[in-house]
């Protein structure tokens, strides 16, 4: 089969036997013809060699939209063996797409627990962009943040696929949603975007920290969804409102050197960490996707030939949105 290869010394389309890990096959499992399947920053990372344990060569994607043994139309649960717990995953976790081989190929083994029906009202490519960022926003947004209607939420560095599922997700329950990235262009492709729902959705733009800082105190969100870290996060306690509720999923700009744990403790703050989903989550997420007939933002379209150029505009934040690498027709 063709694949998009990783190997320590080089990143291209190859002709490979398919990768099959044992302990799927022990069990049942389903072989996926994929069609489509979308970028994420772990694959980036992977990429740069900024992800632990990595193991070459690779076949990375958490994200696809493919086809399965049965011929049905389906998407693929990313998280594999998140174990019995609600609370967190199991010590056994990975994620599908390194070191299982994952989307960025013509087929795919995967366990057969983890194959859905993919959402009717998705086309193949909106349908891969689901998958890992819904399921990372969904549990964010709506179990670690218990979002509801009545909260004011910030969305911090909008513009990758995590953070527009997230916006999406809040808009649903009738929460207030304000977004902010250091990209005007950014802020108001989003703004554009939401218009069409026939929605409003609030900005601010991240420049001067101190001015940033100012407008955060001005909006008071009682919820918060960050995946910046360090460079803002001690301006995200000093903005929230009383009582708020940060749940973490990221770091971009790295750990958070020294934090103000006065603002913690006086304005009662609970900093909550999330990632990716389990099993349940992945469930729900899908039944609210199909009852909202919610439809994840696209940023464009690559062949699997061109894997490489879809990295390059993924390392240069220059989508908003997901990439997406068409597999089979």
């Amino acid at each position: 089969m063709r694949a998009l290869v990783l190997r320590a010394d080089s990143f291209g389309i190859e002709d490979v036997d398919q990768p099959v890990d044992p302990k799927i096959v022990a069990g049942p499992f389903d072989r996926i013809r994929v069609r489509a399947a979308a970028l994420n920053h772990r694959d980036q990372f992977i990429r740069d060699g900024q992800y632990a344990k990595i193991q070459y060569p690779a076949i990375m994607g958490s994200d696809l939209c493919g086809t399965s043994q049965d011929g049905l139309r389906v998407v693929v649960d990313p998280s594999l063996n998140w174990g019995n717990s609600e609370l967190g995953q199991s010590r056994d976790f990975q994620i599908l797409g390194m070191p299982v081989s994952g989307g960025f190929a013509e087929e795919v083994v995967v366990p057969l627990s983890n194959v859905y029906a993919a959402p009717e009202h998705l086309s193949d490519i909106e349908a891969a962009a689901l998958p890992l960022a819904g399921v990372t926003a969904w549990r964010a947004v709506m179990v670690q943040g218990a979002c509801t209607e009545s909260d004011t939420v910030l969305i911090t560095g909008i513009g990758g696929g995590v953070s527009t599922m997230a916006m999406q997700f809040a808009l649903s329950t009738g929460a207030r949603v304000v977004v902010s990235s250091r990209s005007a262009e950014k802020l108001q492709q989003i703004k554009d975007l939401v218009a069409k729902s026939g929605r409003a959705i609030g900005t601010i733009l991240l420049q001067d920290i101190a001015e940033w800082a100012k407008e955060l105190k001005a909006i008071a969100p009682s919820l918060i969804i960050d995946s910046v870290g360090n460079a803002t996060f001690n301006a995200l306690l000093d903005g929230a409102a009383v009582g708020a509720r940060i749940v973490v999923y990221g770091a971009s700009t790295g750990a958070v050197e020294s934090m103000n744990l006065h603002r913690v403790f006086w304005k009662q703050l609970s900093i909550i960490g999330s990632t990716m989903g389990s099993a349940h989550d992945f469930r729900h997420m899908l039944d609210f996707v199909n009852a909202k007939e919610i439809i994840p933002v696209v940023d464009s379209t690559f062949s699997l030939d061109d894997g490489p150029a879809a990295f390059e505009k993924m390392k240069n934040a220059q989508q908003l949105g997901k990439i997406v690498l068409t597999i089979r027709p």
